[in-house]
């Protein structure tokens, strides 16, 4: 077994996503919701944030519904302290997106929802406060995922928000199934594209509203999944967005605050045969450890999710196929997805969370189901292989999966993952996989840099293992993940050295040497390990 499921029971979570089904068919129950690990209270343990749907013109559900923040006890317990806390939400809640915005020490929460967003400023006292007015990041509409990341290389995080479809109660569509002529929810399609939106961090706790200046507003979609990545190797942060039933984005920094989509030139931006899909989940990172990030994206049944070699010129190859992914996830809907090395043997191995959008695929289709299982595929160093079967129960059960963030609740140095289910509890994995294996877990604090350090790069070497990693932005789908970066190391005993790459505008390189293995350390740009 790899992952071990930790029952409510044990963990005391107990909260229940509810997505408000009705006969209406409106689109967004059947979307969500998205989750995130972050350390609210800064004790050095993960708590967990979970979204719910809410009231908008929609749905008004009673009583209320709340979204949950629970807190880590350390003991593989958690506590709901949601209502005390002050970020129970308080509309059709989508997604989550973590970070230290306004560079004070404390993760700040940003949901994204149907109608409109909140932003949570951490008041450091174990309480947070709505800014979303004065900040001026409200996004109308129906926001999807969102990404903290510093566009411009000012050491401030910017943010980024996907808004899907022009959708709304007044303009919800009728649909019905060709064969059976009952009614079903409605394939985006039917649905007119939107611009997503870019705010600039202007470093007195409001943003800028850059989107038609910075040219993200030319493009118009219906985005899902969002990563942060650098994807030339320029030290600029560029965007990959999945976009549903359009063509992708890959959007290019051009380093004067402006963005260029080469989604199409690139060969991202489509199937290989020239379709578009239903892109709802992303990723990036360094797979095959050749230096250049690649990009993963996930798509409905009948598509195949995409795994994306970078060939260093702004170009990349579909490597589904060959990678062995492609014959697997055929006839599967896929959401959350994450890069990262669950076995902490220094490969980056691949995580997904599936189930088909519409709860009732199986009445007119024979080979599709609603509820599928998730996914694990192992790194071997030249392909990924199918470790399901030998993953645990968790994976032979099938799930209406959505969210996927990846963090270490127990500090064991194993990465363990929550998973959340459309209208349903969420699932806490906690990993078995990496307990023979070495690691050091490394939190970064940029001073210059931006305070999450995005965009870093990694390097560690220990014996003839020598690893990078960029510290990307986001990524997944409408979740948030442990900031930690943890370095796998096989069953080598000594870490020979560490270089930390700090973003610009910063530009600074540290190399440590004579590190502590298994187990966490801070560092902080120009003052060493704390």
């Amino acid at each position: 077994m790899l992952f071990e499921e930790v029952p409510a029971t044990r963990s005391g979570i107990t909260w229940r996503h509810v997505n408000g089904r009705s006969e209406n068919y409106y689109l967004p129950e059947t979307t969500g919701a998205g989750c995130a690990f972050l350390d609210y209270d800064n004790d050095g343990w993960m708590d967990i944030y979970l979204v719910n749907s809410g009231k908008c013109d929609f749905y008004d559900p009673k009583p209320p519904l709340r979204n949950a923040l629970y807190r880590n006890n350390r003991d593989g317990t958690f506590t709901d302290v949601t209502e005390q806390v002050g970020v129970a939400g308080g509309g059709y809640g989508m997604g989550v997106a973590v970070a230290d915005f306004n560079n004070d020490g404390f993760s700040d929460l940003y949901v994204t929802q149907y109608e409109r967003c909140i932003l949570y400023r951490n008041n450091g006292d174990g309480t947070f406060s709505d800014v979303t007015e004065k900040a001026g990041v409200a996004a109308p509409g129906w926001a999807s995922s969102a990404v903290w990341f510093d566009y411009d290389n000012d050491g401030r995080l910017d943010l980024f928000v996907c808004r899907f479809g022009d959708f709304g109660k007044s303009n919800n569509k009728y649909c019905e199934n060709e064969r059976t002529r009952e009614r079903s929810y409605c394939i985006p399609s039917v649905y007119p594209r939107v611009r997503s939106w870019l705010f600039h961090n202007n470093g007195d706790g409001t943003f800028k509203d850059v989107s038609e200046e910075s040219g993200i507003a030319k493009s118009l979609g219906k985005a899902w999944g969002v990563v942060a990545t650098d994807i030339n190797n320029d030290g600029w942060m560029d965007l990959f967005v999945a976009n549903d039933t359009v063509e992708n984005f890959l959007f290019l920094n051009r380093k004067n605050g402006k963005f260029a989509d080469i989604g199409l030139e690139s060969g991202v931006a489509f199937s290989q045969e020239g379709r578009p899909r239903s892109g709802m989940g992303v990723d990036s990172a360094d797979f095959n450890q050749d230096g250049w990030q690649d990009l993963f994206v996930t798509n409905v049944d009948q598509e195949m999710y995409s795994i994306y070699k970078n060939n260093h010129d702004q170009t990349f190859d579909d490597m589904t196929g060959p990678m062995g992914i492609g014959r697997i996830t055929r006839l599967m809907s896929g959401w959350g997805v994450k890069f990262f090395d669950y076995d902490n043997d220094g490969n980056i191995d691949l995580f997904i969370v599936n189930g088909h959008p519409d709860d009732k695929i199986e009445q007119h289709s024979s080979h599709v189901m609603y509820k599928e299982p998730l996914l694990l595929f192992r790194n071997t160093g030249r392909l990924f292989e199918n470790a399901g079967a030998s993953a645990g129960p968790a994976f032979a059960q099938n799930l209406a999966g959505r969210g996927l963030a990846i963090g270490d609740f127990d500090n064991d140095g194993a990465i363990d993952a929550l998973v959340t289910v459309n209208g349903g509890a969420p699932l806490l994995l906690k990993n078995v996989a990496a307990q023979d294996n070495h690691w050091l877990g490394v939190r970064l604090i940029g001073k210059k840099a931006n305070p999450d350090a995005v965009g870093a790069r990694i390097t560690w070497q220990a014996g003839d293992l020598k690893r990078t990693r960029l510290k990307v932005g986001g990524g997944s789908y409408l979740s948030s993940h442990d900031p930690r970066e943890v370095l796998g190391m096989g069953p080598r005993t000594k870490i020979d050295r560490l270089e930390i790459g700090w973003p610009q505008p910063s530009g600074r390189v540290e190399t440590f040497t004579d590190l502590p293995i298994d187990r966490y350390i801070t560092i902080v740009e120009g003052s060493g390990i704390r």
